[in-house]
């Protein structure tokens, strides 16, 4: 590996594919999984082969496993946002104001 500062714009898209590789916190999937259906090994995994157009069957079940798995990441943003909100609110107290009242605004 190059100690180089020069050469930042080659090692850039790999950065960015192993940030993307991740798993989040809210969900055990990475971004790349959530998009594609799996987690490449490579970058070069999510070229597609090309192929002779042909009628694929498999495609019904795959889209249903995508929008399976897309269900269950935004179950579980939805739960991670409701716990962070719950945390956010916990010391939180409600002032209800009245017609009449003064209040100071920044």
């Amino acid at each position: 590996m190059s100690k180089s500062l020069t050469d930042w714009d080659v090692k850039l898209s790999h950065a960015e594919f192993a940030y993307n590789h991740a798993p989040s916190y809210a969900t055990p999937h990475s971004s790349v999984e959530v998009c594609y259906g799996h987690n490449p090994l490579t970058p070069i995994d999510l070229i597609p082969i090309p192929q002779k157009s042909k009628v694929s069957f498999k495609a019904k079940a795959r889209a249903k496993e995508m929008k399976r798995l897309h269900e269950q990441v935004r179950e579980q943003i939805e739960k991670v946002n409701e716990q962070y909100k719950l945390k956010a609110n916990k010391n939180h107290t409600l002032l209800e104001f009245k017609l009449g009242d003064l209040v100071w605004l920044p």
